[in-house]
Order: C-alpha cells, then structure tokens, then sequence
C-alpha cells in the first residue's frame, strides 16, 4: 500500500481530536490564550453545552491583521521564541499556551470568528475559518479599547461523528463550569464571568494577588465553608515552592473532585496529588473519605515538562519524589499545627439536628451563618502545658465523692479546676481554656463543657482513642519498631524490576521493622517482621510495597498496617463508652486534648467534639 501525504485539512481534523475533545476543551484553550494575551476581565459565554455556540471575551493586547492571520495557521505561535544560536527551548515554557494548535484545530471543525483590537490601535479587525477554510481579515467593530472576542459556533459540524460521542448538554455544561473554575482558582487576580444559555452561573471579581486573594477566590468557588476550614500552606525545597489551603481532616468528602493541583499557574490532574494527600492524611481520615485542597506548586519550567500532552493536562517532572515529599511533609506540618481544632461543620449539623426537620451527617450541613468555633484557641494564643498521663484514667471510675475527687487529682494543679471567688494574676478560669470546663457527662459517654461563648460536647471513646494513639506513635518513633524474626525466613517472588524497588528501599523498610534482602533474581527474602503486625502474611505485604513504590514511590502499605494496628489498640486501650467519669477525670481528658496535635478527630476521622457558640443556641431558642 502506497504512503500518502495527508492534505492540511485532514491533518487540523487529527489534530483537533487530541486538541478538542469536548467543548469544555475549546473553552480550555481560548480562555489560556486570554490569560497569556494578559487579560484582567475573562467574560465566557456557552449555549447548547457548548456545541451550539461558544463565546470568550478579554481585555487582553490584542491583535492587528498580520497577527490574526498567523494565528489560525497551524503550529504559529507567539510564545516560543528562538535562542541566541537558532533553537527552540521547548524545556523553558512560562507561558500557557506554546503549540500553537487551540485555533487553527477549533476552526478546523467548527465555525471560527476572531475579532480584535491591539492595544494603542483604533481600528479592530476580525477574520473567519469554517471547516479550516481561512478567509482573509477586514476591518470590525470591537466593543472597548483593547481584546479580543473569539465566537465558536457548531462545534463539530465538519466532523459529525464525534457529535455522536459527546454527552448530554446538561454533562458538557457541567464541563465547562469546572474548567472554567479551575482556571479561576489558579488566576485569582483575573475577573471572569460564565453564562450558559443566558444563565448567570459565576462571577468572579478579581482578587488582590496573594494568599488572602487567593483564599477568597477560593471561598467563592469552592464555598465559605472551604474558606472557614482551610488551613494556609506555604513550604519551599530545593527550589519548590509550595503553596495553598488543605481542608480540616473533619472537613472531608465522599470523593477526590475537591482536590486541586497547579503547577506554574496551570491547572492539572496528577496521580502524584492524589498520592501526596492520602499519605498525609492517611492518620486522620477513613479510606473512604477524601480531603479537600487547592495546592500551589512553583518551580522553575526546567524542572517540569508540560509537552507531555496537547491538551497539556498532565505534566512530569524532573524529581518527583521531592515534590511529593514536600507536598506530604507540608500538609502534615500544618495539620500539626492545627492543634486540636476541629471544622465548623461539625457545629453546622449538630444545630442542623436541633432544628425541627434537621439531620445529616457532620460533613453535609451548609450552615448560614456557619459557627467559627474554637474562638478561644484562636483569639486567646493560650498553649497548655502537658499534663502526661491522664489522671484517673487508669484506675475505677469514682462517682462524685471526696475521697475519689481527692485522689484522682493527685498531681493535678488545683488552681486550674476550681474556679476563684475574684480574678488574680495568674490563675485561668477554666471556661477560659479551649474546650472549657467540664459541667456534667450525659450516658456515661458524652462530656458537658461550658466555654465562655458558648458549650462543648466531648464524645469521651473517641477523644481518648485520639490521645493513646498519638501517645503509642510518640512511642513507636522514640523506641523503633520491635521486630520479630520468621523461625523459617519466607522467600517471596517478584517481577525483578519490582524485586529491585523494594530491595532499593531495605533501610527504609528495617527502620519499620521490616528485614529483608535480595535473594537473586526477582526474589526477596523476608527474615523479620515487625511484632505489632503478628501472624502476617509476608508475601502479601511485599507485593503490596512493591505495588505501592511503583504508585506512590513510597512504601505507604506497611506504614498503613503498623498505624492501623496502633489504632485499633488505642481503640482497646482507650475509655470506652459508658464509662462514669468524676469531674477530675473529664476536665484532664479536655487539657490532654488541648495539648495533643490532631485531637478534633479520632483515628477514622469522625469529629471528636462538637462545639456551639451561645449565640447559634439563643437562636434555637427564638432568644436572637
């Protein structure tokens, strides 16, 4: 069969395919042109999901005549440009677009209007493709200065089998909405608008640049409650910046659609955010919810490839094991330092439950307005000291007796529990602590405490479970982990390849208790095993690491099982429900929890206390 030469037609079909795939894609390309043109306003506009018409409107340079010309011509770019000695860095890319294949691809296969006016010009111009037949430019009128308005109209008509593939009109809507919401999220300095079918569906003014900027474009995207519960990251490494807000580990969701990774500017979607998150949080939440995050990566455009995709969604980089570590290390830093704090939406549906027709769980309550919570951790900068074992704990429940009082406060400051006739220096009143004072225990299981705005509710299981698995992990770090040796050391088989990673990670391994070596090609030999484990199975958990290095380039599974057998033994160990506690012993399980990091949730990532401002309970009451 003889080769041919495709004519350039056939070549911009090819092309648009992997360009164009959906509406949302066009939407995608026009609105990075805006933004490399330096557009401050992005106005959008979609009828028919996209297919129908699709409208993008900025503020940008502009263009004149020769410029519009070249720029529906295939592979014609201005922003590539050669070096001193004649070549072209495609390594170097700061800019969004560099291919120079979104309009000649879009006009290819739809009808294409570009009008635009260069900035200093008083005269606009606007030039046609349908089905890759390029008219020549004329003079148009262009409402404002300088910009320029791109119209797509019949998307796809010039080639009508891939209509037959696109979704519903209520799915590419839906599409376009969140492409146009990203790119929001990553250019919070730039107004943008969004219509379908003359509907309103965002406006977003734009934000000063910078993290309170940033926050707020996040908030009015994602929501107030995102805003509310987010903490601020700011990390750099080797050169790698990162930056943005991770949701509270109590402010979860059902799956990963409010995760959010961009890079230089550029919104992508990376195996290695997904990775990152669920080993930062792995401590905090249950394996089927999810945290919320809109991280920030900045790092010098040699250090990552985006020219590994047309549509440039994915990207690569040069050391992706310092970029997931700097992502892991600084989502746990500010989970740390977090400190006990727990989401407002915790507070959300418990006042949702009071209300008459309430109910829902923690995570799905949209409070209006939303508690703040934890106010006297925030205001008051008060850090307690900690108290070590929790006293009385330990021993059998005392009702509210002298003799039980006296002995269970053995070694306990007394100034901090009773409450003094008249203020003195010094002395804290105990509803002036984060979680307040305790008041009373309601069946044997849930503790009353007054705060000086408001009431706290302690679920006493899940707090101390909390407490004995940090202590058991403090433990498990200071001591190492105890190993225990196999009687017969178990040969498991690999791929070699696999068998390499894992043999390449030994030390990592030995220091979890895990003792292996290679035993020739595509094999391991296992000859200690770490004791908290057990019975394990052995094979099991190397194909298991092998799996996991290959993912992740981290040995995730074995850590996972060693923090869920503390955690299931700090279940064991910890006061179970219906345990009768005096006063002594509810108000150290508060102090405890206030000076343990990650205390607002138990192992599983169910909230640990629920906190209500006076306010929002006057409310309940008719009472504001």
């Amino acid at each position: 069969m003889p080769i041919r030469r495709l004519p350039p037609e056939t070549v911009n079909r090819i092309a648009a395919g992997e360009v164009v795939e959906r509406p949302a894609s066009a939407v995608k390309e026009l609105v990075e042109n805006a933004l490399d043109a330096g557009a401050l306003k992005i106005a959008i506009e979609a009828d028919g999901g996209g297919l129908s018409r699709i409208l993008i409107a900025d503020d940008g340079s502009g263009m004149g005549p020769d410029d519009l010309t070249l720029a529906v011509e295939r592979h014609a770019t201005s922003k590539l440009s050669p070096q001193a000695d004649g070549s072209w860095d495609l390594l170097n890319i700061s800019t969004m677009g560099f291919r120079g294949e979104a309009l000649p691809s879009i006009g290819s296969v739809a009808r294409l209007t570009i009008s635009s006016r260069p900035r200093g010009s008083s005269d606009a111009y606007a030039i046609l493709v349908e089905g890759g037949a390029t008219g020549a430019p004329g003079p148009s009128a262009f409402a404002g200065p300088h910009g320029a308005r791109v119209e797509v109209r019949d998307l796809f008509y010039a080639t009508p089998a891939r209509l037959k593939f696109m979704k519903s009109e209520r799915a590419e809507q839906m599409a376009i909405t969140e492409e146009v919401k990203r790119q929001a999220m990553a250019h919070e300095a730039t107004a943008f608008s969004l219509d379908l079918d003359g509907r309103r569906v965002l406006r977003l003014p734009a934000e000063p640049p910078g993290p309170e900027g940033r926050l707020a474009r996040l908030a009015a995207v994602l929501g107030r409650e995102f805003q509310e519960n987010a903490l601020e990251i700011d990390q750099e490494r080797e050169g790698v910046r990162l930056s943005g807000f991770a949701g509270l580990p109590t402010y979860n969701r059902g799956n990963a659609a409010h995760q959010y990774l961009f890079v230089n500017g550029r919104p992508v979607r990376d195996r290695l955010l997904q990775g990152a998150l669920r080993a930062a949080y792995a401590d905090y939440l249950a394996r089927d919810r999810h945290p919320a995050a809109a991280l920030y990566l900045e790092l010098e455009p040699t250090l990552v490839d985006v020219n590994v995709h047309p549509a440039k969604a994915e990207v690569r980089f040069r050391d992706p094991a310092l970029v997931r570590g700097l992502i892991i290390g600084a989502l746990r830093h500010a989970l740390t330092g977090a400190g006990h704090r727990a989401s407002t939406t915790v507070a959300g549906a418990a006042l949702a439950g009071f209300r008459p027709g309430g109910g829902g769980g923690y995570g799905g309550y949209r409070p209006s307005p939303p508690a703040t919570g934890f106010s006297a951790w925030q205001q008051g900068g008060w850090q307690p000291a900690r108290t070590g074992d929790l006293p009385g704990l330990n021993d059998v429940s005392a009702r509210v007796e002298p003799g039980g009082m006296a002995e269970a406060m053995a070694g306990f400051d007394m100034d901090l529990m009773e409450r003094p006739a008249a203020p003195q220096p010094g002395i804290i009143d105990p509803v002036d602590f984060p979680l307040g004072a305790a008041r009373a225990q309601v069946h044997e299981t849930y503790i009353v405490a007054q705060t000086r705005d408001g009431m706290v509710i302690v679920d006493q299981h899940a707090a101390h479970e909390r407490l004995v698995y940090e202590r058991m992990k403090k433990e498990m770090e200071a001591g190492g982990v105890a190993r225990q040796t196999l009687l017969l050391p178990e040969v498991v088989d690999l791929d070699p390849s696999e068998a390499e990673r894992v043999c390449a990670r030994a030390d990592e391994l030995a220091a979890l208790g895990l003792v292996i070596e290679p035993f020739g090609p595509g094999a391991v030999l296992v000859r200690e095993t770490p004791a908290l484990l057990g019975e394990t199975n052995a094979a099991g958990l190397i194909r298991d690491i092998a799996d996991d290095l290959a993912e992740n380039g981290q040995a995730l599974a074995l850590k996972e099982r060693l923090e869920e057998v503390c955690s299931t033994m700090a279940c064991h160990g910890s006061v179970r429900a219906g345990r009768r506690l005096n006063g002594a012993e509810m108000n150290a399980l508060l102090r405890e929890m206030e000076a343990t990091p990650h205390s607002g949730q138990c192992n599983h990532g169910r909230p640990t206390y629920v906190e209500l401002r006076l306010a929002d309970i006057e409310r309940l009451f008719g009472r504001r």
